[in-house]
């Protein structure tokens, strides 16, 4: 069975040339729009995550990027369709607890500790402004994700002139059910 891709963006969206942005122009990936993109909202954004999940007829793949990384702990330790997810791609999560976070973001703190009930990779760049190492491996610990670290590549958006972002492609379907696993049967364990 094939998977859908669900793509999370961070505060204020996605815009033109960034990686998700490029994901739903080439392989029909699916953003799930947010009611407020300025003033995210933590209950708002699980919300809205909840009922895109709820449509779905086929496994999903979650792509997120900062505040999406965030959105996916926060939404999984609350949801009951965790089942559904194949697996999550977490890129260039935010560190929510720097002095310097924006006061739009507060809703966020504190940060959701939870381990994800599905596979995970978490993408963290040497040199991400909103993001030091340390505290990206010690989120993807928490969260019992594997963690690919790049070299400096900033926030891992528009600006890091990935194009269309093959390797973070690839690392996406490598999350993908395991062979011999459908989604029917892993609904009917839960």
């Amino acid at each position: 069975m094939s998977t859908k891709v669900l793509l999370l963006p961070g505060w204020q969206n996605s815009g033109t040339g960034h990686w998700q942005t490029r994901w739903e122009s080439l392989y029909g990936d699916q953003r799930v729009l947010q009611h407020d993109w300025q003033q995210p909202l933590r209950g708002d954004w699980i919300t809205r995550l909840e009922e895109v999940v709820q449509q779905q007829t086929e496994p999903v793949l979650l792509a997120a990027h900062s505040l999406g990384c965030h959105l996916v702990l926060a939404w999984a330790a609350l949801s009951r369709n965790t089942h559904r997810v194949a697996g999550a791609l977490l890129v260039a999560p935010p560190d929510i607890l720097q002095a310097n976070f924006p006061p739009q973001l507060y809703s966020w703190r504190p940060p959701v500790r939870t381990r994800l009930p599905f596979p995970s990779t978490l993408v963290a760049s040497s040199n991400d402004p909103y993001c030091s190492q340390a505290a990206a491996e010690l989120l993807a610990a928490d969260a019992g994700a594997s963690v690919r670290p790049v070299a400096a590549l900033g926030h891992i958006n528009a600006d890091s002139g990935l194009g269309d972002w093959p390797e973070g492609r690839a690392w996406l379907q490598a999350l993908a059910l395991p062979a011999g696993t459908s989604f029917i049967s892993r609904t009917e364990s839960t």
